[in-house]
């Protein structure tokens, strides 16, 4: 006769757990939110990055700064300049600098559009987020015009009467 056993296993209890909301792709690793305040954003694309090893884990954890950060076209290959990306806490002698310039990946037809957009007076590219996709690392480039302190100042009264707007209705629907 077998003996029985008397511990109680947890039903609830999930075999295999999720991966982080951020390397799963559910979550942005790092948003550029100063873009919006300071630049007129007029067209976006998806680009993949270059980056090694330690910068994927770093940027898994969270460490990546896209707040000075921007895009340049130089010799037909696009490259990112001033993103922040902080050394990996774990790593060893490989560990990769924080601020060093990081090659974009684009097709070569969108690489000549965005020569042709940002060689116009006013406009330049900036990293608006960084996130997962499939598993590899792809940030999002903005085609921007900078805002005037006038601009800033538009656009933060036109966004209070907006939410005003919105609580109105939503106090008129209670009611």
């Amino acid at each position: 006769m077998a003996k029985q056993t008397t511990h109680q296993t947890q039903a609830n209890r999930e075999k295999n757990p999720r991966r982080q909301p951020t390397a799963s792709g559910e979550r942005d690793a790092t948003v550029n939110r100063n873009a919006g305040h300071n630049y007129f954003l007029l067209d976006k694309f998806e680009v993949g990055i270059v980056l090694t090893g330690t910068e994927v884990k770093s940027i898994r954890s969270g460490k990546a700064n896209l707040k000075d950060a921007y895009g340049l076209v130089k010799d037909g290959e696009l490259w990112l300049l001033n993103c922040h990306i902080s050394p990996y806490e774990h790593g060893s002698y490989s560990n990769h600098a924080a601020l060093r310039t990081r090659k974009l990946l684009a097709h070569g037809e969108e690489i000549r559009k965005l020569l042709g957009k940002t060689q116009q007076r006013g406009l330049t590219l900036i990293p608006t987020r960084m996130y997962f996709k499939g598993g590899k690392v792809k940030v999002e480039l903005a085609i921007a015009r900078g805002k005037q302190q006038w601009d800033k100042r538009e656009t933060e009264r036109r966004r209070t009467a907006d939410k005003e707007a919105r609580e109105a209705i939503a106090r008129s629907r209670k009611a």
